[in-house]
Formats: structure tokens, sequence, C-alpha cells
């Protein structure tokens, strides 16, 4: 985005990522249906897709009718056989790729003592792997186009590791080194790769964790509040609009949790 560009932007001239199609993994709900959101209300076509089929096509159905342009493709971002369905689906209906944000993931938490090798290996393989068989189709597309936006959505705890979630941590840290790896691999093809990694935010999982664990938490953040989806969105879409001269970054958005 040029200077211009983006102080029409600002002016309200013209939507931020006008024409842009953009793919959120995950986002039938929670922090992804929250950067679906922002991208619609910012012009750009929007893929919903999700494991769970009918939180993929009401998020969409909700979006379109809001007048947003989306489309919902059911996805199982573990197997490489539905995720290039998805692509080609997205190809064959809007013709190019501009932003994927990798955001699908899951918890099964325990102390590392008790964790299972399922528990281990369910996080590693939606949480990482996914990130990996998500990308290589799209950055495909990406690099014939010479432009490409990808976000992936790692966590504090993949940079400080947490009580309980030593799956979920190597998964995060994982997917910063992945980040930062593809921001060194496709600079050159105008692709440029960051991370957002959100800090306690409002979502289904923390709200399991209980009203007396929440506040505690809560008591350490400089802000004084959990972050809301919202949050990460806006963060999301600094990487894949203004921020065109940024790559291989992580931005932590945690309230200050971890100054």
């Amino acid at each position: 985005m040029t200077t211009q560009q983006l102080e029409s932007v600002l002016e309200g001239n013209k939507p931020m990522l006008a024409d842009k199609v953009a793919i959120i993994t995950g986002s039938g709900r929670g922090i992804g249906k929250a950067i679906a959101q922002a991208m619609v209300q910012q012009g750009a076509k929007v893929v919903i897709t999700d494991i769970n089929e009918e939180l993929c096509q009401t998020t969409a159905k909700e979006l379109k009718e809001g007048g947003g342009e989306v489309i919902g493709v059911p996805c199982n971002v573990t197997i490489s056989d539905t995720i290039e369905k998805m692509v080609e689906t997205v190809i064959k209906t809007w013709g190019r790729i501009d932003i994927l944000v990798n955001n699908a993931g899951i918890t099964r938490d325990d102390l590392f003592i008790r964790m299972t090798e399922d528990q281990w290996q369910a996080v590693i393989d939606t949480n990482l792997t996914s990130a990996f068989k998500v990308t290589k189709p799209v950055i495909k597309v990406m690099s014939k186009q010479r432009f490409g936006r990808i976000i992936n959505i790692a966590s504090t705890t993949g940079v400080h590791g947490n009580f309980g979630q030593a799956n979920y941590a190597a998964a995060k840290a994982g997917l910063i080194g992945f980040t930062k790896t593809l921001a060194r691999e496709y600079a050159s093809r105008n692709i440029t790769c960051n991370a957002v990694a959100p800090g306690f935010i409002e979502t289904d999982m923390t709200k399991a964790l209980g009203e007396e664990k929440i506040s505690k938490v809560v008591e350490h953040i400089p802000l004084g509040r959990m972050g809301q989806p919202q949050d990460i969105a806006k963060a999301v879409m600094f990487f894949a609009g203004p921020g065109e001269y940024v790559t291989g970054q992580v931005l932590k958005v945690d309230g200050g949790l971890y100054i």
C-alpha cells in the first residue's frame, strides 16, 4: 500500500482491503470470526473455513447478510486433500488469494508428566502442521501473483511457556520459527509473513477456566482487562494492510502481561 493509498483509506475514500481475497482458517467463531468481520468491513472477499460445517456456513451467511462478499468452505486443516479442495474452490470463485490467516487451533492441556502422546500429537497437528499444509498450496498462488500476506496466529505461550501446555507452547513456538523462515524465503516475491501472539483473550476456551482463575490472571495485566477477539483482529489488519514493509515479526497483543 502506497502512502497515497493509505491516506485515501484514512480519509474514508476506499476500504483498505478492497478487492483482496482472504482465507482465514478456524473462522467459524472466536478470534477467526472477528478477523473475518474486520476484513469484510475493509472490503476483502473472505473465505470462512472451519472444521465445523454448521459454524462455517452460519458465520458465512451472517457476514453475507451484512453486505460482505463471503463464501463458507468447510475444511479439516489436518487433511491435505480437503485443503487442496478448499484452495481450488477459492481460485475457481475469485481467481486469486492475497491474504492467508493461519488461525485454526485447539488445546489439550495437562501437566507434562500426565500428557499422552495423543494429546501431544493432536495439538501439534492442528496448531503447527496445519499451517504447513494450508500454506503450501496457497503460497504457490501468491508466488505467481508476486503478492501475498501471511499472518500466523501464535501465542505468548509460544514465547514464554505455560504450566500444563507443553504441547501448545511447542506448537506455537514452532509456528513463530515457521513465520520467520517463510519471511526470509518469500520476501523476494513480495510475500510478507508475520505472526500475532495473543495473550489472555476472551474466547470460549478462556471462559471455561471460570471466573476465579480469570480474575487472578487479569490482576497481572497492566491494562486491567482481558483482551477481546477484536484486539487480535486489529493487529492482523495491520499486517494485512499498511504493514507492507514489515515481515518476519511477532507482535504480542497481551495488554502488557509480558512487559
